[in-house]
């Protein structure tokens, strides 16, 4: 069995770290002329699949925004995991999912465990009932070679009043969610299955309660909130440092707007991915 931040290793060698996001919400839907219902949704989610299968490793879909069009929508979502698989294209679920116990291990169960339609390559995840109430998620994607992505520092600035609030030992708890991340990945090979969100749009001067040593998780760091939310690719090195090439840069709004034809979208994602790649790459 390969593991989830192996595949991603070699998967980022042969594309390049881009990680398009697939956020088909009203907007998105009515701008590419689509009706917001499920029918709307699985055109959108076609074009995708058909655009992006060959340009990029990995792509993020919003399970909200199947979830919103009821068990339909969650069909559509199913049918999207096993295409872009078809297609070669890791899946990372945004999800988010974070609770204690039975529950958590009924969310591994759904998103990490192959038995499942909707098991992804990984799932994001909420530490904020304690990293120890993650681990039958991470153990259960340990288990069958999948990955968990853990919420340290975020790019919506109302994270801000949890994540740099700083416990008894000095730290920030994003630092401390970054340890727990590492501790986790401490011998892994030759990346870590368990990443860490840390948004693009944080300050390079540790300002924003996450110190860049401290990034050093041994496993890969999705960074959000470039294009739409401000950060740039070109501030991705002052950004991340010493582990920018571990960076997974995450932008969904950038690359479908150009939708929806089949050859805009490829071509946004070829121009971006070969950006990030010139940017992040180890020559």
């Amino acid at each position: 069995m390969t593991s989830f931040g192996a595949r991603l290793h070699e998967a980022i060698r042969r594309r390049g770290p881009l990680c398009v996001g697939i956020d088909p919400h009203p907007g998105l839907l009515a701008d590419w002329g689509l009706n917001d219902d499920v029918a709307g949704l699985e055109r959108f989610c076609g074009t995708v699949v058909e655009a992006l299968g060959g340009e990029v490793a990995i792509v993020k879909p919003q399970s909200a925004f199947f979830e919103r069009h009821g068990s339909s929508g969650i069909a559509v979502l199913e049918r999207l995991l096993a295409d872009l698989r078809s297609a070669g294209v890791l899946v990372l679920m945004d999800a988010k999912r974070g609770d204690i116990g039975s529950t958590v291990q009924a969310y591994a169960d759904a998103y990490v465990d192959p038995s499942s339609p909707l098991c992804a390559d990984a799932v994001t995840a909420s530490p904020y009932l304690g990293f120890g109430s993650l681990r039958p998620l991470i153990d259960t994607a340990l288990a069958h070679g999948n990955g968990v992505f853990v919420l340290a520092r975020t790019s919506n600035p109302e994270g801000a009043e949890v994540q740099r609030a700083r416990g008894s030992d000095g730290r920030t708890v994003a630092e401390t969610m970054l340890d727990r991340v590492r501790e986790v990945n401490s011998d892994a090979q030759p990346l870590g299955s368990v990443g860490c969100v840390v948004g693009a749009t944080i300050a390079a001067d540790g300002a924003d309660g996450v110190n860049q040593e401290n990034l050093r998780v041994n496993g890969p760091v999705l960074a959000p909130g470039i294009g739409a939310q401000g950060a740039r690719v070109s501030d991705l090195r002052a950004v991340f440092g010493p582990v920018v090439h571990s960076v997974l840069p995450a932008v969904s709004r950038e690359i479908l707007r150009n939708g929806p034809t089949v050859a805009a979208l490829a071509a946004s994602a070829f121009a971006l991915n070969q950006q990030v790649k010139e940017m992040l790459i180890e020559k």
